[in-house]
């Protein structure tokens, strides 16, 4: 039963909605932790994706995140750019990863022509191998902190990748926010963590470490449920040595019925 348990999300308290909801639904108790904050890289990256587009030529854009494409909107905005930035998007087929990031974009007028059944690199290279894109183009606008993982596979599929970093990650400054979950967290209160990335991970050791020894957060680690949300997730906890369950379906939904589906055989 998750009723009355202590769940917590490496995600800030705005992009929690869902998260918050679906706990406290269930009569849990939601702690979202602002783990990574996004250092954008300045006004250029409209500039230099506007030059892709024009240079390069590109057949498809993909779009791996929300925070890319809010990121880069609105910084078309400020630079009175957006109308240049929707029309050259428009002239792509545009492949956005997740149902999140897909809303994004159409929240910006632009059309979604593919969205794949698994929200994953893997699951954008099953869309582009379906449509036998070898040898086409595309262009990914995304994080400099993202593995090399969805470009190696797309040029191994055939298709020539050009990648645009539009931000750095780094971990959240204001630790203030931490101060309840490091309470409940040495008390072993915290009953689940949902880790929702790769550099979430490493930024909650890089918050943590601060307060905590190696020995003592890794066993109260051991003593607290965790998910996590894909395999490149999973990947950078089995390196702290901490054991997860990656969630049967790469979503914020899916993490939480994995919780859900944990404590109902504990």
């Amino acid at each position: 039963m998750i009723k009355g348990k202590t769940i917590a999300i490496t995600r800030s308290e705005e992009d929690s909605e869902e998260f918050i909801e679906l706990v406290s639904h269930e009569n849990a108790r939601p702690i979202p932790l602002p783990t990574i904050e996004l250092v954008s890289k300045g006004d250029k990256i409209v500039d230099e994706f506007l030059e892709s587009i024009q240079q390069y030529d590109p057949d498809y854009s993909v779009f791996m995140s929300s925070k890319a494409v809010k990121l880069l909107f609105d910084t078309a905005k400020k630079n009175s750019k957006y109308e240049k930035l929707q029309l050259a998007v428009a002239n792509t087929i545009v492949i956005a990863v997740g149902p999140k990031t897909k809303t994004t974009l159409e929240a910006e007028e632009i059309k979604v022509s593919y969205i794949p059944k698994r929200f994953s690199s893997v699951g954008v290279g099953e869309v582009l191998t379906r449509l036998n894109a070898v040898g086409k183009k595309v262009l990914v606008p995304r994080s400099g902190a993202s593995t090399p993982f969805l470009r190696n596979l797309l040029e191994k599929i055939g298709l020539d990748v050009k990648e645009i970093h539009l931000y750095d990650v780094q971990s959240f400054g204001d630790v203030s926010q931490w101060k309840e979950f490091s309470e409940l967290f040495s008390q072993n209160k915290i009953d689940g963590i949902v880790f929702t990335s790769a550099s979430s991970v490493r930024a909650f050791f890089d918050i943590l470490e601060k307060n905590f020894d190696e020995k003592t957060l890794l066993n109260n680690l051991q003593k607290t449920k965790i998910v996590s949300i894909g395999p490149f997730t999973a990947e950078e906890l089995n390196k702290f040595n901490v054991k997860n369950s990656v969630a049967n379906v790469y979503t914020i939904s899916g993490a939480f019925q994995t919780l859900k589906n944990i404590f109902s055989l504990a």
